[in-house]
C-alpha cells in the first residue's frame, strides 16, 4: 500500500511530530524521576505517546522503531490496566529513557538520509525481562492480568459486528483545524489507535491512505467514524490524538442507531440524523447538499443545547515553517535595511535648495514599515529555551547517576526567548557548564556538605532572564566552590600565567584561570573532565556570538557561571566611526563614553605600549590608524576622539578621527578569501554603498593583553 501514496511530505511530519512527542516524554520522565511512582495521568500520557509513535512509525514502515515503541507501550499498558504496587520506579525511568534514546538515534539517521538500521534486539530483550518481572509482581499481588496488548499490521479495520451485552456504540466526528497538513494521515492514525479497542469500526472517507485528495474532504466535512467497543467514552477519547483537532464529537448511540448510522456514514441517498435529545433517530427527506461545516456540532454542555460551530470565532492557528525559509527571509530583511539606507543616504539628495518634503514623508513611512518588518521577523525567529533546558535535565540525571551523586536540578525562566541561531550556539557550552557543576561542583563526600550545614542532596539551578537587550543564563551549584589558592597554584605550575603573583589578580581574574587552555582542577581523568579542554572552547564559542562568560564563587558554598549573550546575531545597533578614509562599526552596548584629550594624558612604556590617564585611572590605548596602517588618518590626539570601550569588566580606549552616525547594522561575515584580521568580527554595507568593518572588542582587548 505504501506505493499508492507519496510519503515525502509524511516524512517531515513524522520527524517533527515524533520529535515533539519524545521531548514531551522526556519532560514527563525527568520531572517525575525523584517521585515514588508515576501517577495515572503520567501513565496514560506515556502510553498515548508510545501508541502514537508506534502507529506513525508503522505507517512509515520503520520496523525497529515500531517494535521498540510497542514493547514500551506494553509495559505501560499493564501498568495502566493492573495498577500494581512496588514497581521499580528508577529502573522504569531508565527503560523509558533508553527507548527515547534509541528512537532519537534512529530519527537522526533518517534526517541525514540514512536507513534507520539500529539493532533493537538487546533493548527488546531488556524490556521483555522487565515486563515479565512486572507480570510476576502483578500475579503475586493477586491481580488478574489484562488481555494482551496486541499489535496488528496497518490495514482497513473492519470487524464483523458481534455485539455482547456490555458492547457500547459511538458516533465519532473529528474536525481538524483549517491549516492541518495531511489530515488524511491523522485520520488514519485515529483509526489505528481505535482498532485496539474496536469490535467494529467503520469510517468515511474510506480511501484515506490511497487517495491524497481525501484530506480536503476531511478538512471540509470532518472525519466520521462508527465504533462498537466495550470501552468507555473517556477511554475512547484518550486514544485519539487531539493535538490538531478543532474539536471532537463523541456521541453514544444504540445498536439500532449504529446499524442505521451506516447509511449516513456511507453517504447514501437516505439521510439519517442522530439526535441524542430524542428517544429515536429522525429520518428526514433529503434536502439540498449542506455547505461544509453545517453539521459541525460543538460538545454539549450541561443544561445547554448544541450550538452550531458555523459562526464561532476562529481560534489561533499555528503552522510549522522550514528554518531555511526563515533564514532566507531574514537575509532579505537585512538586504532591505541596507537598501533603505542606500536610498535615504544617497548623495544625490544633498543638492542645495532641493525640495524634499514629499520625499521625507515617504521615507519616514518606509522606515516605519522596515522597522516593523524587522520586529516581526525577529519575533518569528525567537524560541523559548525550554528544549535546551530539558536537555540539561537529562544530562544532570545521567551524569549524577554515573557518578553516584544525589542532585536535583531547579529550572527558572525556561520560557525566556532567544533567536534560534543563538540557541544552536549555546547548547554545547551550556551542556559543558552543567556537566562541570555536576562533576567538579557537587561534593562526592556527603559529610563535607553536612559539616557546612548544607543539605545532603546537591542542587544545581539553571536560570535564564532578560537584562538590557541581553540574555543571561546562569548555572549555579551549592557545591564546594572554587579555591583561589588552588587555582593560582595550578595555573602557575602549568606555566599559564608566567611569573605573576596571586596579588596581581583580582578574584574574578583568578576564577577565569579555569578557562585557560590546558587548565583542569581534576587530578584523575574521567569521561566527563580532567583533560584541560572544554572551558576554553566554551569561552571561544560564546565570544563568537558576541557573548561573554562571567564566573563567581564562594569557596565551600558553590559557584555561579553566567553566559551573557545577545538576543540575536543578524542585526545590531552600532555606531559608525571614521579613521582616515575607512569606516568602522562599534556595537553601541560596548561604548562607555567619548572623550577629547590632549597629548599630556598619554603614558608610553619602554616597550611602546601606550596608556591614557582619564580622571586618575589608567587605560590601555590603541591608535586604530597605526594598528591597521591607515596612513591617511590624523595622527594628533588633539584632532581626534577617544572612545572608551568595555567588555567583561575590562576597558580599552581607541583613537578615531570622527563620529558619523548611529544606525542598525546588518552583520555580514568577512569573506573567506580575506585573511583573518585580529580585532575584526564582520562587515556591513553603509548607505553610500561603502563597506564598514565591525570591531571585535573582545579580540582587541585580548590582542592588546598579549602584546
Amino acid at each position: 500500500m505504501a506505493e499508492e501514496f507519496n510519503i515525502d511530505g509524511m516524512l517531515d511530519m513524522f520527524l517533527y511530530e515524533s520529535g515533539q512527542l519524545l521531548e514531551k516524554l522526556e519532560g514527563i520522565i525527568l520531572e517525575k524521576q525523584d517521585a515514588e511512582c508515576f501517577d495515572d495521568a503520567d501513565i496514560n500520557e506515556i502510553f498515548r505517546i508510545m501508541h502514537t509513535i508506534k502507529g506513525s512509525s508503522g505507517i512509515m514502515m520503520y520496523e525497529n522503531i515500531t517494535k521498540v515503541s510497542h514493547k514500551l507501550e506494553d509495559v505501560f499498558y499493564y501498568l495502566r490496566e493492573s495498577q500494581p504496587d512496588n514497581v521499580p520506579h528508577l529502573e522504569l525511568v531508565e527503560k523509558v529513557l533508553s527507548v527515547s534514546d534509541f528512537i532519537t538515534g534512529e530519527m537522526d539517521k533518517i534526517k541525514e538520509g540514512e536507513k534507520p538500521d539500529g539493532d533493537e534486539s538487546e533493548l527488546l530483550k531488556d524490556l521483555d525481562d522487565f515486563l515479565n518481572r512486572l507480570k510476576g509482581e502483578i500475579k503475586e499481588q493477586g491481580i488478574k492480568l489484562p488481555k494482551e496488548n496486541k499489535s496488528e499490521e496497518p490495514s482497513q479495520f473492519y470487524i464483523a459486528p458481534v455485539a455482547s451485552e456490555d458492547s457500547r456504540f459511538y458516533r465519532i466526528v473529528i474536525h481538524y483545524k483549517n491549516d492541518t497538513q495531511m489530515s488524511n494521515i491523522r485520520a488514519y492514525s485515529a483509526t489505528y489507535a481505535l482498532k485496539e479497542v474496536a469490535e467494529d469500526l467503520l469510517y468515511t472517507p474510506e480511501d484515506i491512505i490511497s487517495n491524497e485528495e481525501s484530506a480536503e474532504v476531511i478538512l471540509a466535512e470532518g472525519f466520521y467514524m462508527l465504533l462498537q467497543t466495550k470501552s468507555s467514552k473517556d477511554d475512547v477519547m484518550s486514544l485519539i490524538d487531539s493535538s490538531e483537532a478543532e474539536h471532537i464529537d463523541i456521541d453514544e448511540i444504540t445498536s439500532e442507531e449504529f446499524g442505521r448510522g451506516l447509511v449516513e456514514i456511507g453517504k447514501t441517498d437516505e439521510s439519517i440524523v442522530i439526535n441524542l435529545d430524542d428517544e429515536a433517530p429522525q429520518v428526514k427527506e433529503e434536502k439540498k447538499q449542506p455547505a461544509p461545516g453545517d453539521y459541525v456540532v460543538k460538545t454539549k454542555e450541561t443544561g445547554k443545547g448544541k450550538t452550531l460551530a458555523k459562526n464561532q470565532p476562529k481560534q489561533q492557528s499555528i503552522i510549522s515553517v522550514n528554518i531555511e525559509k526563515m533564514d532566507a527571509l531574514m537575509d532579505l530583511i537585512g538586504e532591505l535595511v541596507i537598501a533603505e539606507a542606500v536610498v535615504l543616504q544617497n548623495p544625490d539628495l544633498k543638492v542645495p535648495g532641493l525640495e524634499l518634503g514629499n520625499f521625507q514623508k515617504a521615507a519616514a513611512q518606509l522606515s516605519k514599515i522596515t522597522t516593523e518588518l524587522q520586529e516581526i521577523i525577529m519575533s518569528l525567529r525567537m524560541m523559548p529555551l525550554t528544549n535546551v533546558f530539558q536537555k540539561m535535565r537529562r544530562i544532570v540525571f545521567d551524569v549524577s547517576k554515573k557518578l553516584g551523586k544525589d542532585i536535583e536540578l531547579e529550572v527558572i525562566g525556561e520560557n525566556t526567548e532567544v533567536d534560534k541561531n543563538i540557541i544552536e550556539h549555546i547548547s554545547d557550552p551550556l551542556m559543558h557548564l552543567v556537566r562541570n557543576s555536576v562533576d567538579h561542583g557537587i561534593e562526592e563526600d556527603v559529610s563535607l556538605r553536612t559539616e557546612l550545614g548544607k543539605p545532603e542532596k546537591g542542587k544545581i539551578t539553571l536560570e535564564a532572564k532578560n537584562e538590557g537587550g541581553k540574555v543571561c543564563i546562569s548555572v549555579r551549584d551549592d557545591g564546594k566552590g572554587l579555591s583561589k589558592e588552588k587555582l593560582y597554584a595550578k595555573a602557575s605550575a602549568n606555566g599559564l600565567i608566567g611569573d605573576k603573583l596571586i596579588t596581581d589578580f583580582d578574584d574574578k581574574e583568578i576564577y577565569k584561570f579555569i578557562t585557560l587552555p590546558g587548565f583542569s582542577t581534576k587530578e584523575v581523568i574521567t569521561e566527563y573532565s580532567g583533560r584541560g579542554v572544554g572551558m576554553d572552547v566554551v569561552v571561544k564559542n560564546i565570544q563568537n556570538i558576541g557573548g561573554r562568560l562571567e564566573i563567581d564563587s564562594k569557596e565551600g558554598y558553590g559557584s555561579e557561571m553566567t553566559l551573557v549573550i545577545p538576543l540575536t546575531l543578524a542585526i545590531i545597533n552600532g555606531i559608525v566611526v571614521q579613521v582616515g578614509n575607512s569606516s568602522f562599526v562599534i556595537e553601541t552596548a560596548s561604548v562607555k563614553e567619548f572623550i577629547r584629550i590632549g597629548d599630556d594624558t598619554i603614558v608610553q612604556e619602554p616597550g611602546g605600549e601606550e596608556y591614557v590617564v582619564i580622571r586618575g585611572e589608567c587605560y590601555p590605548f590603541i591608535r586604530l590608524n597605526e594598528k591597521y596602517e591607515l596612513s591617511e588618518s590624523r595622527t594628533k590626539i588633539d584632532n581626534g576622539i577617544v572612545v572608551m570601550l568595555e567588555h567583561e569588566g575590562k576597558y580599552l580606549c581607541i583613537l578615531i578621527d570622527r563620529l558619523l552616525q548611529e544606525q542598525e547594522i546588518v552583520v555580514k561575515p568577512i569573506p573567506s578569501y580575506i585573511k583573518k584580521v585580529k580585532g575584526l568580527s564582520g562587515c556591513t554595507q553603509l548607505g553610500d554603498g561603502s563597506i564598514a568593518l565591525i570591531l571585535d572588542i573582545a579580540g582587541l582587548i585580548e590582542d592588546d593583553e598579549r602584546s
